[in-house]
């Protein structure tokens, strides 16, 4: 019996896909700057089917690359060069297995999107607070498999901090039941972590125990406009100091980003005019929340002393979501109008103005017909540098700079004691950069952690390793 027929028989008929048209939305990534073909894209519905694949894949001696909602920016989560591959898509498991209120914690299948757990968790009055532009789409299993991070980390932690345990599928077809709700569980190596971030390169995440929060009482949020980076910083040190664990968002984004979400979300009307923009938001799980009034007399203070120009506090939830739109419309805008060389790159809090200003002063030096779009989340020093082509032109136009642009970047932030990649991890595109910047002994212990877990090479060739 041939790989495609067992596969089949293991999956169902129709849940194995072999035309070429059928496969391909799942060969390509999401920036469509990646596709190779697979030899087929299986859909597993149940765990004991995801290990029965990873079985007769390695049976016929076939690499798997496992796959959520395929809405990375790094092409970790489709076919790399290569051939022999089939595509393990998680999307028809997306049961909710469980929901503990008292707990605090709700069982997810690894094909279940972040909206579908925000609104089980809303549904309980509860909170699951990891929140991206691409919720509606993106996956448990992939958002975990990428340690993704989101406009809310500043408060609650990236996706690593949101799970107490995993289900997943090894690589000669063993499952390790680990889904466990336990805060405290000190015995022995906290394996759970392995998975985490690991790019789907040393298992199959099939389902997951994720933390929930206290359902949020009261919001504010407000838009700023300041003149420099350095006071938009100061701006979320005085409104860190004045909300505490309750600034749950602090989003920094450059004119240009502003721009391009507002053409997205709005036709082009911004609030105001700025060199620089802090969105943020303050919010509340108390039963007596007063975060309107405190947000509006730490802006009194800002506007008064001057690092603050202009302020808009959405006085609706239809205008606080405007102004999120405009946030997250930047991306789809940006690559709607040409698309761009991007960056994810993070440093020290501290040396976030002097990032900005070494990545401007490179572009204007080196790369003066190139435009420039910066934004990120301000409260944990991630930033997304893009460099865009010319008025008019697309990404083709960068082809033959796109490499050295990357290394330039990417080393400013180093340089700084920063990482070249923060929350979007490294897929096939940023394998340079751990060859770069990545020390020996790094990339040793890497090596030998894939090599006990996955002997043979058979997840995610291609990817995260250089």
């Amino acid at each position: 019996m041939d790989l495609i027929t067992s596969l089949r028989a293991a999956c169902g008929e129709g849940a194995v896909l072999t035309a070429e048209a059928d496969r391909a939305g799942f060969e390509t990534d999401w920036r469509r700057l990646v596709s190779y073909p697979a030899l087929c894209v299986a859909q597993p519905g149940s765990t004991e089917e995801v290990a029965e694949v990873t079985r007769l894949c390695a049976a016929a001696g076939a690499r798997i690359v496992p796959q959520g909602g395929n809405t990375g920016l790094v092409a970790g989560g489709v076919p790399a060069e290569g051939g022999n591959q089939v595509i393990v898509s998680l999307a028809r498991m997306r049961r909710i297995r469980d929901i503990d209120i008292a707990g605090d914690s709700l069982v997810a299948e690894a094909g279940v999107t972040l909206q579908a757990v925000q609104d089980a968790a809303a549904a309980a009055g509860r909170l699951f607070p990891v929140s991206l532009g691409a919720e509606g789409t993106a996956q448990i299993g992939g958002l975990i498999s990428t340690n993704a991070g989101g406009t809310q980390v500043l408060s609650y932690g990236s996706m690593r901090a949101q799970v107490l345990g995993l289900e997943v599928v090894l690589a000669d077809g063993r499952v390790w039941h680990g889904l466990r709700a336990l805060r405290k569980d000190n015995t022995g190596f906290d394996l759970k972590q392995i998975f985490i971030g690991a790019e789907g390169l040393l298992g199959i995440i099939t389902a997951a125990t994720l933390r929930l929060q206290p359902a949020v009482t009261a919001r504010a949020t407000a838009l700023i406009g300041a003149d420099t980076v350095a006071a938009a910083m100061e701006i979320f040190t005085t409104l860190r100091a004045a909300a505490g664990a309750g600034l749950t968002l602090c989003e920094f984004m450059s004119r240009e980003a502003m721009e391009l979400g507002a053409a997205h979300a709005t036709g082009g009307n911004l609030p105001f005019e700025a060199a620089v923009y802090v969105l943020a938001e303050v919010s509340a799980h108390s039963t007596e929340p007063r975060v309107g009034e405190m947000l509006e007399a730490a802006l009194a203070d800002l506007i008064e002393y001057g690092p603050a120009r202009d302020v808009v506090i959405t006085q609706s939830e239809r205008e606080r979501i405007k102004l999120l739109h405009m946030r997250e419309g930047a991306p789809e805008e940006e690559q709607a109008q040409g698309g761009a060389v991007k960056h994810d790159i993070a440093v020290p809090l501290g040396r976030l103005p002097e990032m900005v200003a070494a990545v401007e002063a490179l572009v204007r030096e080196k790369y003066p017909d190139c435009r420039l779009n910066i934004f990120g989340h301000l409260g944990d020093g991630n930033l997304h540098v893009n460099v865009r082509p010319p008025a008019g032109g697309t990404l083709a136009d960068l082809a033959g700079r796109k490499t050295v642009i990357t290394a330039d970047i990417e080393a400013a932030a180093v340089a700084l004691g920063g990482s070249f990649s923060a929350e979007h991890g490294i897929g096939q595109l940023r394998r340079a950069g751990m060859r770069a910047h990545k020390s020996d002994v790094e990339l040793d212990l890497m090596l030998r952690v894939k090599d006990a877990l996955d002997p043979d090479g058979r997840f995610n060739p291609g990817k995260l390793l250089p």
